[in-house]
């Protein structure tokens, strides 16, 4: 697979539509649920964040199952992932993606 590049955020909004993005977002959770890929994303602070990220769930820390009684509201425009160098979650704005790195590492 080759990398998909994004220049900036219109070119999403101006060349992608929603259900277009969505699919490929979807697209990208299910290769990370199988593997890491790099993300280059803008931070909320303007500078620009490279991160190997994955949703391999043999790569994931292992949770205790605790049980709560709140519900988390499911925001659609951010995906939450694991950081593989930072060995930690970290989540990005979908809009905010400049570049998706296919490439087997």
């Amino acid at each position: 697979m080759q990398n998909v590049t994004f220049n900036d955020v219109t070119d999403i909004d101006e060349t992608w539509t929603e259900e277009g993005a969505e699919l490929f977002f979807d697209r990208v959770r299910e290769i990370l649920r199988e593997r890491e890929l790099t993300i280059t994303f803008t931070k909320k602070d303007g500078t620009e964040r490279v991160m190997r990220c994955t949703l391999d769930p043999a790569k994931l820390p292992v949770q205790e199952n605790k049980e709560t009684s709140t519900t988390r509201k499911i925001n659609t425009e951010t995906m939450s992932v694991f950081d593989t160098d930072a060995q930690g979650w970290r989540s990005f704005t979908k809009k905010s993606v400049k570049c998706v790195d296919f490439t087997m590492n």
